[in-house]
């Protein structure tokens, strides 16, 4: 493929299905059933079970390997399962994306660095029996001011907000992200982020991978956690944080002795960095008071497990581990 189809999964199948109003009866934007993937010897899907509802921000976290782009891929409709079942909207992944109803926005993606900004994006357009106007979708992903740029002048986050604006052009239900903020800076990460919301809004379905973490905590309604092929864990920012246990005390205390501070009551693992201890537990109120009435310890603070805590600790756990800490069935919906 070249040029901008790779960018936007559909455009070399033009569709009318602008508007698709979502039927009652099918209450799903994204509905996998026991979906499995092998390459070879490789299980890169092991029975997945996944529904992502309307309007739903779903972000899809794991570590490489872990099977999201084959998951993705078959989402797609560029991959076909092993066994079990994957619908779009009710229907076969083809057939929503023939139907205009699903825009992707990958990694990377063929370009043609001679075009203009603005001459891709009409490019685009031509290919669909109706879309969105090219001065709106400029205006859309941010990049209305470098709309005559060529687009081998763009800087690696131009080009990515293209990718995204090549991918508004159908006016898609259904937006996948893979690692979509890649080579953005700070400002441009919050722009994007900022019309994405804007977008599921007003009842668009998003689904993204990403390796930031803190996009999934910031902007994710729900978020799903794959290791080795399999979900580990589904649910709110809040929810998959609670899965990693125990909380950390932060207290300043010089010249503080790591061996004693370890065989304190309720101290699971420490750490001394200067005049500062951190000390992780699975009962903080045990460990402050100890600190409190027992040491000269002062400022001390209590702080939950983020994101990337629980990250670490489902996925790189084993299986039955991991397993046996997901939420039960509906925890997310």
């Amino acid at each position: 493929m070249t040029g901008a189809e790779p960018s936007t999964v559909g455009a070399a199948t033009p569709a009318g299905g602008i508007g698709f109003a979502a039927d009652p009866i099918t209450p799903s934007a994204v509905d996998l059933r026991g979906v499995h993937k092998t390459f070879g010897t490789v299980r890169a899907v092991r029975g997945i079970d996944l529904v992502v509802r309307h309007g739903e921000v779903m972000a899809f976290l794991g570590p490489n390997g872990a099977g999201k782009t084959s998951t993705i891929d078959m989402i797609l409709g560029l991959s076909q399962p092993t066994a079990g079942e994957v619908e779009v909207f009710g229907m076969e992944p083809r057939q929503a994306i023939v139907r205009g109803l699903v825009s992707a926005v990958m990694q990377s993606g063929g370009l043609l660095k001679d075009l203009t900004v603005a001459e891709t994006v009409r490019y685009t357009a031509a290919l669909f029996a109706a879309s969105r106007p090219v001065a709106e979708v400029l205006a859309r992903a941010g990049i209305e001011p470098i709309k005559d740029r060529l687009v081998g002048k763009c800087s690696g986050g131009e080009q990515q907000r293209l990718r995204f604006a090549l991918a508004l052009v159908p006016d898609p239900e259904l937006l996948i992200l893979d690692e979509p903020t890649q080579g953005m800076d700070v400002e441009g990460r919050r722009g994007f982020w900022k019309a994405i919301h804007e977008d599921a809004a007003k009842g668009r379905t998003i689904v993204f991978a990403t390796h930031y973490l803190e996009e999934a905590d910031a902007y994710a309604d729900r978020i799903v956690l794959i290791r080795t092929g399999e979900i580990v864990a589904d649910g709110t920012a809040a929810e998959i944080k609670s899965l990693a246990s125990g909380r950390t005390v932060r207290a300043t205390l010089p010249g503080a002795d790591a061996a004693s501070l370890r065989r304190m009551p309720g101290a699971d693992d420490v750490e001394i960095r200067g005049d500062t201890v951190l000390i992780h537990s699975s009962d903080s109120d045990v460990v402050a008071r100890h600190l409190l009435n027992e040491t000269a310890a002062h400022d001390l603070e209590i702080t939950a497990h983020a994101l990337e805590d629980a990250f670490v600790a489902l996925t790189t756990s084993d299986s039955e581990s991991a397993q046996s800490k997901r939420p039960p069935p509906g925890a997310a919906q």
